[in-house]
Formats: structure tokens, sequence, C-alpha cells
């Protein structure tokens, strides 16, 4: 008998189902936490790509346009 078969046999109904959480009190499974990374990563880095086309926009195209005259 292999591994899966002794351990959908030990777990019964529950074979399959995540139930591994971070801490026993923290009603968050170690799936959501790695979800949540993601998502805060990938908004980490569009909040950097906004931020980059800001200054940009004002440090080299604005000037072009004649905003320095109007800040300046």
């Amino acid at each position: 008998m292999g591994e899966a078969k002794r351990r959908k046999q030990a777990l019964g109904e529950k074979y399959g189902q995540e139930t591994e959480r971070i801490l026993p009190w923290v009603p968050i499974t170690k799936k959501q936490a790695e979800q949540f990374v993601t998502i805060t990563t990938r908004g980490a880095w569009i909040g950097i790509g906004l931020m980059v086309t800001i200054w940009v926009t004002i440090r080299f195209i604005g000037p072009a346009f004649g905003w320095w005259e109007v800040v300046g």
C-alpha cells in the first residue's frame, strides 16, 4: 500500500482538504497566507511602477511642455 492510500485511509473524509494553519489560534491556512503575499507583492510592484511613471512625467515631460514656469 502506498503512502497516499495510507494517508487517505487515516484521514477519511478530511483527505484532500486543507486544514494546516499557520498557527493553531490563527484561522488562516498556509495557502491563504501564500495568496496574501502574492497579491501584496504584485500591488507593491504596481505602486512602484506608478511612482516611477509619475516621477518621469514631472521630471522630464512636464518641463518640455512648459510646466516649469507654472511650478517654479
